[in-house]
């Protein structure tokens, strides 16, 4: 197989299409692959590490209000459109897979344009504004929420779940909480922001942690890089004691390897984090962003609250007070954690990423009756 796969701007959309792509490598070594993405995305830095061919294009996404950038983000993409052409060309592709991102629109579009079989994924439960626009000329659509089945065209839509869940499972590692000073026979809580941290939730935290002090459960607490230095600088103001049960880290960089450790975990409610979630059946206390396109992370999150595999706060509601009754309330009742284990898992799919390949598959041979 000859796969060009296109996702770009976040994690959320990069590392799915990297798990996609290891799996397909596990079934086929012969597969040639490239990989297309933006000049300004993450992509740009951890795709070529992986040893993946890998080819820019400068885009920019629409501005959701009038606006005079608006021309120039549409004559970017008429760019990007033309260039995509000339690397599907060359590289001449069996299928064309976009996993989001405005690059993944550009290149879809021009393989669609080109009758290029296609492919998009969609890992939220409510459809980006791309892969809206693609939809329609696409020959099949991978969701990893239900919820998103009913926004895309009917007869197209196969839930194939979110491919990192596969990665995640499939990691075997010897950790010990040790690595981090902490006690392996206790049961430990990870409270988690996002890599670049969330104000709320790290304030949420300081505010709790003098309570956490008391409790018998571990606390790992991870402020995000650049938020680091300012929550030590706030607890050595405030004369705040951190417990020997607590650990502050500015970041994780294992975090797959930690998962399946963790008694519960505080964060937000990404598709990335609740692939992983719900991979591991991981009891969770969700905190969506309310900063993201339609409320997204409040819809993921409402779909493990309904399951029995979650708890929500809102950020309105969030407070220290509200982040250690929901805590304490959970680590109290091994009972509940067990069953929003059980319902966690079975959200989960863990060979998501052989039934995107699958999908892929699907769409050269239909095109080749």
């Amino acid at each position: 197989m000859r796969l060009i796969v296109s996702a770009g701007g976040t994690g959320g959309h990069i590392y799915p299409a990297l798990a996609m792509i290891d799996a397909l490598k596990m079934q086929d070594p012969t597969v040639e692959i490239l990989y297309v993405g933006s000049q300004r995305g993450l992509e740009k830095n951890i795709v070529p590490k992986r040893g993946i061919p890998f080819e820019e294009l400068e885009i920019q996404g629409f501005r959701r209000k009038l606006s005079f950038d608006n021309v120039k983000t549409m004559m970017l993409f008429m760019k990007a459109v033309a260039r995509a052409k000339k690397l599907i060309q060359e590289f001449k592709p069996d299928v064309v897979v976009g996993m989001g991102g405005y690059v993944s629109g550009a290149v879809v579009y021009a393989a669609e344009r080109m009758g290029v079989p296609t492919v998009i994924h969609e890992q939220n439960s409510v459809v980006g504004l791309t892969n809206k626009f693609l939809s329609r000329g696409v020959d099949e659509i991978g969701i990893a929420f239900e919820a998103a089945r009913s926004q895309f065209p009917a007869g197209k839509v196969t839930f194939v779940g979110n491919p990192r869940a596969q990665e995640v499972v499939q990691m075997h590692t010897n950790f010990s909480w040790q690595e981090f000073g902490l006690e392996n026979k206790q049961p430990t809580v990870l409270i988690f922001g996002g890599s670049q941290g969330a104000l709320k939730i790290n304030q949420a935290t300081i505010e709790a942690i003098e309570e956490f002090n008391k409790r018998d459960y571990q606390v790992v607490f991870v402020t995000g890089q650049k938020r680091y230095a300012g929550v030590l600088d706030q607890l050595n103001a405030e004369h705040i004691l951190v417990g020997k049960n607590i650990v502050i880290k500015p970041y994780v960089n294992n975090m797959p390897e930690v998962l399946p450790h963790v008694a519960a975990i505080v964060g937000r409610a990404g598709a990335t984090s609740i692939a992983e979630i719900t991979a591991l059946g991981v009891p969770a206390v969700l905190i969506p962003s309310p900063y993201v396109t339609a409320d997204h992370q409040t819809k993921n999150a409402q779909s493990l609250v309904d399951a029995g595999a979650a708890e929500m706060i809102t950020e309105t509601e969030l407070n220290g007070g509200s982040l250690l009754n929901v805590i304490d309330n959970l680590m109290a009742d091994d009972v509940k954690r067990l069953e929003m284990e059980r319902a966690s898992k079975q959200l989960g799919v863990p060979n998501a990423a052989d039934q995107l390949v699958s999908l892929l598959q699907k769409a050269i041979s239909d095109r080749q009756k």
